[in-house]
């Protein structure tokens, strides 16, 4: 084809049109584009300076990925010299020569095609007539290797790389953010509360998430990321440096067997707090997902509910630092004494379990409440101080009780200012 280029516009080329284009043709253009179809008409435009100017169109719908059109491809060939000249006023004379002349010189000037004196003789109807069926049939027929497709490209990437934002990779994100949530509540619970993994049943759960954080540090030393440029890194080496870079440090810590070591009862004691308290590295992945959460935050439900998520979790935590400070200071060391005036010491009395000396057997402070209780007076009494409607019947009465209570209510003050 001659002087092809390509037009874009709105369903039609209406703003060439003038009186003497062709009615029906103008229909059957509107149609083609109104039913995303592949086409070719002989249709009389008009140039900006109303021109008129015979042109050969074709029509042909480029369609996406998802089979849908997106967009005309629509090319036009100036056949102006192969069609009767239209009778105007400057169609007289001189002037007609000089528009074939122009015409032929335009043609020359654009196509590696030389127009013979032979094809400028009158046509037949016949003659006519096939060109026009070959081109419909040429255009009909237009397969992918002739009309482009315009479709989002996936980065090539070696074999054994994953791509970050694939379907597999993010339904693993999401597991792993499950897994950090309970991390998230077991870990702090079980390093204040000294628990021992004797059940059996805990001991295999918390084994399997220590294994499937580790098959996370192998996956993500084969997973795309993001560049500084916004390009996506696919090669193995850059991801693999990334990696030891950033998290990888993290992601070890929090997955080494902690609870299989505190399985053993010839752990001391301490060095199994120590264990634990590692494992409270993985909260830090906490930050490396909540991007993912950010798209929900525009609907008001899913933030109301992240909200209350993150209520729970930080009233959690400090259930468990105010456990602590409580059953630290319930026992003076130097005197071996019971304290009185300890919050835990006023439940004891309270549910009817008081602590003992036991001096015949383990020399040792034994009884008083039982951990279910002790978590959830723990929980009751931060929610009250969070949210500053405490009733007082859980109180502070150390040095060391009475800090953490201040702190823990200009925290909730500045929280519930925020909201």
């Amino acid at each position: 084809m001659t002087n092809r280029f390509d037009f874009i516009r709105h369903f039609s080329s209406s703003f060439m049109y003038g009186e003497l284009t062709d009615k029906k043709t103008i229909d059957k253009v509107r149609e083609t584009f109104d039913n995303y179809e592949s086409n070719c008409f002989e249709v009389l435009l008009y140039r900006k300076n109303r021109a008129p100017v015979w042109f050969y169109m074709q029509v042909a719908p480029i369609r996406n990925e998802n089979d849908k059109v997106v967009l005309f491809l629509c090319t036009f060939k100036d056949i102006t010299v192969f069609k009767q000249p239209i009778e105007d006023e400057s169609t007289s004379g001189w002037s007609k020569f000089a528009r074939l002349t122009r015409a032929l010189t335009h043609n020359n000037r654009n196509t590696s095609h030389h127009i013979t004196p032979q094809q400028l003789t009158p046509m037949s109807s016949h003659e006519v007539s096939q060109p026009k069926q070959s081109r419909l049939a040429e255009v009909l027929q237009l397969g992918s290797d002739i009309l482009p497709q315009y479709k989002q490209e996936a980065p090539k990437t070696p074999p054994h790389i994953i791509l970050h934002y694939c379907t597999f990779k993010t339904t693993w994100d999401w597991v792993i953010l499950v897994l950090t949530f309970y991390t998230a509540i077991m870990v702090p619970y079980n390093v204040s509360f000294k628990t021992k993994q004797n059940n059996i049943v805990w001991l295999v759960l918390d084994s399997v998430v220590d294994v499937i954080f580790l098959v996370d540090i192998v996956l993500n030393f084969h997973t795309t990321f993001v560049g500084p440029g916004g390009e996506v890194i696919s090669d193995p080496k850059l991801i693999r440096m990334n990696y030891l870079k950033t998290w990888f440090v993290i992601d070890l810590l929090s997955c080494l067997p902690y609870d299989i070591i505190n399985a053993f009862e010839n752990v001391d004691e301490g060095i199994s707090s120590l264990f634990s308290s590692l494992k409270v590295v993985r909260l830090l992945r906490l930050g490396r997902v909540a991007r993912k959460l950010d798209h929900y935050l525009e609907y008001g439900a899913a933030v109301l509910v992240l909200l209350v998520c993150v209520f729970g979790l930080v009233a959690h935590w400090l259930a468990c630092i105010w456990y602590s400070i409580g059953d630290y200071e319930v026992i003076d060391e130097v005197t071996n004494t019971i304290k009185t005036d300890s919050w835990l010491y006023q439940l004891a009395i309270n549910l009817g379990s008081p602590y003992c000396y036991n001096a015949s057997g383990s020399g040792q402070w034994e009884g008083g409440p039982g951990k279910d209780s002790l978590y959830i007076t723990s929980l009751y009494f931060t929610m009250t101080s969070l949210t500053t409607i405490g009733f007082g019947n859980i109180a502070p009465t150390t040095d060391g009780e009475k800090i953490f209570s201040v702190a823990m209510m200009m925290v909730g003050c500045n929280w519930l200012d925020d909201w």
